[in-house]
């Protein structure tokens, strides 16, 4: 058997051409994601998520080692893309209050395209293994943060009120929930808005009272 080698996400794999593991995992997460969600994460068994991909479990084995692989894999997916996302937006140039505004529609874009994936990291993140729901939180965290830089350079651009760190790692956190909230609550929000118009209504909310020029404060901050 040949030897196996961890890949950029610590997830090893027996097949070494890098293009190939990324497409096959996506596969696999994308048929893997529409079974937790129809039957539950403990009740797909490993066979049947090979059956959707069209692999046998042997094949199948070839790019994960365990269920709970894929399971991390399908959180590691979303978290790419959001950064993808993110990332294009700002390489746009854009900075201050543009910047931001920019990074925030691009974002709930990507939660929009990946509801499904995002809805499975918070039924069955529990179901993982210690070391990959510690990979999900540092995920969560340096996406936040990310937030976090753009927040502040839009307070340096002078296009947002001045706030203390407490406050603006709490907005970086709002928007992180109201791309999640279009994901989880799509039942009832598709019906009745656009997701351009919940983005605009949804950025003009949380930079209202920034814009405005309202120092924010944390209360009851410890």
């Amino acid at each position: 058997m040949a030897r196996k080698r961890p890949d950029e996400a610590g997830v090893v794999s027996q097949v070494k051409n890098p293009k190939l593991v990324r497409t096959r995992r996506r596969q696999i997460v994308d048929a893997a994601v529409r079974l937790f969600i129809e039957k539950g994460f403990h009740k797909t068994p490993t066979r049947q998520i090979a059956e959707a991909v069209g692999f046998s479990i042997g094949s199948l084995y070839e790019y994960v080692s365990s269920k709970d692989d894929v399971l991390y894999l399908v959180c590691d997916a979303i978290h790419d893309e959001i950064e993808k996302g993110i990332h294009s937006a700002m390489s746009a140039k854009k900075t201050g209050l543009d910047g931001l505004e920019a990074v925030i529609g691009i974002y709930i874009r990507v939660c929009d395209t990946m509801a499904d994936h995002l809805q499975l990291i918070y039924q069955e993140t529990k179901s993982l293994p210690k070391k990959w729901r510690s990979h999900v939180l540092e995920n969560e965290v340096r996406i936040t943060g990310i937030f976090v830089e753009l927040i502040e350079n839009a307070v340096e651009k002078g296009t947002l009120a001045t706030m203390e760190r407490s406050s603006i790692e709490l907005m970086a956190h709002n928007i992180m929930v109201t791309g999640h909230m279009w994901a989880f609550r799509r039942w009832f929000l598709k019906g009745r808005y656009t997701l351009d118009g919940y983005i605009a209504f949804q950025t003009r909310f949380i930079l209202a009272a920034a814009k405005e020029g309202r120092k924010s404060q944390v209360i009851g901050q410890r």
